[in-house]
């Protein structure tokens, strides 16, 4: 069973590592990461929304989505202003220069995408997704019950 998880964990890690470097080295051309292209791409579609649904949308952590609207900030590709209703939150736009390149760069990459999934049947792929969808829940639920289960810090002190 554990070398079932850990074949699976490294063809995750492979596939992912495989797509991620093809990406990168595509969107370089353009002067943004794929990482960057992915906010960008949520931002399309999605605008004015809190730095951390954005973290969500993208999987991804706080600081590195941080860094990464700092430097397309410094584009002109997004805006960060303070949330209308909670001080202590950003909401990020796509500009009209980020929405202009992001059509560039999706027009561009369309030839990518349409190789990721040309081996697969249409049920194939709606298998797969599902199946990849799961596993965010899954580790988030492990994680859940792991800090339910350790005394807090304060706890801990006293």
């Amino acid at each position: 069973m554990l070398d079932e998880a850990h074949d699976l964990a490294m063809a995750l890690r492979g596939a992912y590592k495989t797509m991620h470097r093809k990406a990168d080295s595509f969107f370089i051309k353009y002067g943004v990461t794929a990482d960057q292209y992915v906010l960008l791409h949520i931002l399309a579609h999605e605008s004015a929304i809190t730095q951390e649904t954005l973290v969500v949308r993208a999987s991804s952590d706080p600081n590195t989505v941080r860094r990464m609207l700092l430097l397309l900030e410094g584009r002109g590709f997004v805006t960060r202003k303070r949330h209308p209703t909670d001080d202590r939150a950003r909401s990020v736009s796509i500009t009209r220069k980020g929405r202009s390149i992001y059509k560039r760069l999706r027009w561009a990459f369309e030839p990518f995408l349409a190789l990721l999934i040309s081996d697969y049947k249409s049920e194939e792929l709606e298998t797969l997704k599902a199946l990849l969808r799961r596993i965010p829940p899954l580790m988030a639920a492990r994680d859940a019950r792991r800090a339910r289960s350790r005394p807090s810090k304060l706890a801990e002190k006293q």
